[in-house]
């Protein structure tokens, strides 16, 4: 999935002959802390919020004022992961998307991202979630997709974190089915350590949430 992909319908950049107010009434309506400001198809740079809030008149066009202008931006053909990347890196509500002529071509704001991620990462489809916990230098994924094949389900998502200060992975798999007994079985007899398992669809509903509320929370902050 490339940035270009999944670029908001809902975003006009701002010209530069722009007021301030209405780069405010924007970003109101659009539940987003940035907008990019373009001279038609020159990026020219994404302003914020609170910069704005420090003018001393808001009618004032845009390029009569002195608001920083921060140059961040993917291109168009980059992969979904850097967007989230440079999202969170920056703290951006909005990430402007450029061609390689450095023309704007449009932005992703937090809506799509969470859209993407979902599809992305098989959360929306039906399955069960288990977490295993895994010594770094025994982690082999092809060994325990095996495990997991072997018992009739397919691995549709894995996710990898560090535990800190330790050496251990904390794995948490996305699996075609929602009966995990049979594969827990399989993995307590590999002496693999289960963290957790979501068999219901409450607990699995219940995790979702969990965790696309913690991005966007991650990716507002």
């Amino acid at each position: 999935m490339r940035a270009k992909d999944i670029l908001s319908p809902l975003v006009m950049p701002l010209k530069p002959s722009d007021p301030a107010s209405l780069a405010l009434n924007w970003m109101e309506d659009l539940a987003v802390t940035h907008l990019p400001v373009a001279d038609k198809e020159n990026f020219l740079g994404l302003v914020k919020n609170e910069d704005i809030y420090g003018l001393e008149s808001l009618d004032a066009p845009l390029n009569k004022t002195k608001l920083p202008l921060t140059r961040s931006y993917v291109y168009a053909d980059v992969h979904f992961y850097e967007v989230v990347r440079l999202a969170a890196a920056e703290n951006l509500s909005l990430i402007p998307v450029l061609d390689h002529h450095n023309n704007y071509v449009g932005s992703i704001t937090r809506s799509e991202i969470i859209q993407a991620m979902a599809g992305f990462t098989s959360v929306i489809q039906p399955g069960g979630i288990l977490v295993l916990e895994v010594n770094a230098q025994h982690y082999v994924l092809s060994e325990i997709a095996r495990i997991i094949e072997a018992n009739d389900a397919k691995v549709l998502n894995t996710t990898v974190t560090s535990v800190p200060n330790s050496q251990l992975l904390e794995v948490t798999i996305k699996v075609s089915v929602m009966d995990l007994s049979s594969i827990i079985q399989t993995l307590n007899r590999y002496d693999y350590i289960i963290k957790a398992s979501f068999a219901e669809e409450s607990q699995y509903d219940s995790l979702l949430s969990e965790r696309f509320e913690s991005l966007m929370r991650f990716l507002d902050t």
